[in-house]
């Protein structure tokens, strides 16, 4: 039997050894070995793959990645799961929403994807890129471990060079949506836990050198600011921008470099979304990105684009489908920014994790601006140092993709966590990650109300550039004056945004007609919010909760039936409730009053 052979150590040591999983987490796979993939042409590994679900992990136990194809019945055991044959499942998708005997499965499942590759020529090289996997992916190629990553809304690449050989080769994920408590988010949470691979699977190959990264920016001058970042032999990089007569050398030291040119672009904005191509070329090795320019900045209370004054007219958003779940695609985005566009918005949040990225790419060339955060969200482990590895690798990833996005113009690094001193310490930690990383956006979290005092007041404020403010008044907190209460007590030094605001209206036929849960009842609520947060001058935006209702495991109620629905648009996407319009005759005022300005 597989437990006493050679695969599993013999011994049945398998069966009693809580420690497997040990060697399969090394967290290799980060920020460090991604490598810039856009205007790359790369093979798309989506399609069917064989599919296991595993939910004592007897996969990595028995050691399934190291069985090589065999028929049936010339098998001299019996084999548990067939890694070869049986079962598919498409990548991407997400195993919920393919059978409902997996809706609420939590644990490993186990994809394999037969691919053939030509020989590799001398000074060639090859990379596995997965968009999404949710949330710790194992890869094996041909039964060798490569590597895992840890975040379930990053992408992460490795290098296959040597593990695809010649011919036929297996690929083998495993991957654990388990919710544990060391783990960005942890246990608790407010939206559904989705598993499998959900996002794009591809393969790259490149010369000896590969560009792993680029960074284009305005500097403080109004110049523009290019990095390169190359793997492989490369003294130089070529950076080219065509529209501005842009081409130059940039000496690398290391694999690194920056140049700054002396350049006027038109300025990226959401009413003109001007977009640039830009080229960069180093050891043979060349990219494309479609890139935009504009400045972000407060001063004060107030908040600018391009030195202009700001209000950010916005919506909250999840990835979230009725049909796919956590799955996206270009028609399912392309409709969430059209709905955005009729509800009179410029500015999404992308709550409460990174979502496709995609969605920025789209927002750039629609103009939208966007606030992008990790899951660091309500009471994770502050103190754990393998939370803290895991949430700074997140953003990292995160910031790394999507910082040449001009939409995007905030970095939040968490969600309604408690003001505690170990939480301050982890938070302003991330905080100097992202300054580091990207020093021209500006940086937000989503705070909490000082109930006690009635105050706008977190520790974490000065530490930050926008204060980002759920509050609930209507609907968990039943006092509505006391909301007026925090308008008058609160004095913050730096521009509040509204980050979620909101309450459940349930439009279907179960609905109730008048009080808590009723579409009437919401509308109510978001009457009462605007009339009270336009007096406040330090208000600089609202993102209300949310665009779509959204599937979650905790609302269970006869209203709820699995679904917050705070959504001004139904989980069909398509049915408005009477918010959606009171929202969006606040927005359309809010925009005749910045253009008279």
């Amino acid at each position: 039997m597989l437990e006493r052979s050679d695969l599993a150590d013999n011994a049945l040591q398998c069966l009693h050894d809580e420690d497997y999983d040990r060697p399969y987490n090394l967290q290799n796979l980060n920020a460090e070995t991604l490598i810039f993939t856009r205007g790359r042409e790369g093979r798309s590994l989506d399609g069917e793959w064989n599919f296991c679900v595993d939910l004592l992990d007897t996969g990595l136990r028995q050691k399934w990645f190291s069985m090589l194809p065999e028929a049936a019945e010339k098998r001299i055991e019996p084999w548990d799961y067939d890694p070869y044959e049986g079962e598919t499942v498409p990548v991407p998708s997400c195993w919920q929403m393919l059978k409902e005997k997996w809706y609420f499965f939590e644990g490993s499942a186990w994809y394999t994807k037969s691919v053939s590759v030509d020989e590799l020529l001398p000074g060639r090289r090859r990379f596995l890129r997965v968009g999404a996997a949710q949330y710790d992916c194992k890869i094996f190629i041909n039964g060798t471990f490569i590597g895992n990553h840890y975040g379930g809304s990053t992408p992460f690449c490795v290098e296959v060079s040597d593990a695809l050989t010649p011919g036929q080769n297996w690929i083998m994920l495993c991957v654990n949506n388990t919710r544990t408590l060391d783990r960005v988010p942890m246990r608790n949470t407010d939206w559904f836990n989705y598993g499998g691979v959900y996002r794009e699977v591809a393969l790259y190959e490149t010369g000896a050198t590969v560009i792993r990264d680029v960074f284009a920016r305005l500097d403080d001058d109004g110049g523009i600011c290019v990095s390169v970042a190359a793997d492989g032999p490369a003294e130089e990089a070529r950076v080219r921008i065509p529209e501005l007569n842009i081409d130059a050398v940039i000496t690398l030291d290391d694999g690194r470099g920056h140049v700054v040119f002396e350049a006027l672009p038109e300025r990226w904005s959401p009413d003109t979304p001007k977009l640039y191509d830009l080229e960069v070329e180093a050891g043979g090795d060349r990219v494309h990105d479609r890139v935009g320019f504009r400045t972000i900045e407060r001063r004060g209370t107030e908040l600018f684009l391009n030195g202009k004054p700001l209000f950010l007219r916005g919506i909250s958003v999840h990835e979230d489908d009725e049909t796919v779940g956590k799955c996206t695609s270009e028609e399912d985005l392309r409709r969430r920014f059209a709905d955005a566009r009729a509800l009179g918005c410029n500015f999404l949040r992308l709550a409460h994790y990174p979502h496709h990225e995609r969605a920025a790419e789209i927002a750039d060339e629609l103009g939208f601006l966007l606030w992008e955060e990790v899951p660091v969200y309500w009471a994770i482990d502050f103190a754990n140092p393998d939370t803290r590895r895991d949430a700074e690798n997140q953003l990292r990833e995160l910031i790394r993709r999507d910082r040449n996005r001009a939409s995007v113009i905030i970095w939040s690094v968490g969600n309604e966590n408690p003001d505690t001193d170990a939480r301050l310490e982890f938070m302003r930690g991330l905080v100097e990650l992202a300054r580091d990383e990207d020093p021209t956006r500006l940086l937000s979290a989503a705070c909490l109300v000082n109930h006690a005092k009635l105050k706008i007041e977190d520790r974490l404020a000065k530490h930050i550039d926008v204060i980002g403010l759920n509050e609930y008044y209507g609907w968990y907190e039943e006092n509505f004056d006391e909301l007026i209460s925090i308008g008058q007590n609160s004095d913050p030094d730096r521009p509040v945004v509204i980050s979620e605001t909101g309450a459940d209206g349930d439009h279907t036929d179960l609905g109730p007609k008048s009080g808590l849960f009723s579409i009437d009842y919401q509308r109510e609520v978001y009457e009462r919010q605007i009339e009270t947060l336009r007096e406040l001058s330090y208000i600089k935006g609202i993102s209300p909760w949310i665009l779509y209702d959204f599937r979650v495991e905790r609302r269970q109620n006869v209203f709820q039936r699995g679904f917050n629905r705070k959504g001004l648009i139904a989980a069909d996407k398509k049915t408005r409730k009477p918010a959606f319009d009171v929202l969006r005759a606040f927005y359309a005022e809010m925009r005749e009053k910045d253009a008279a300005e």
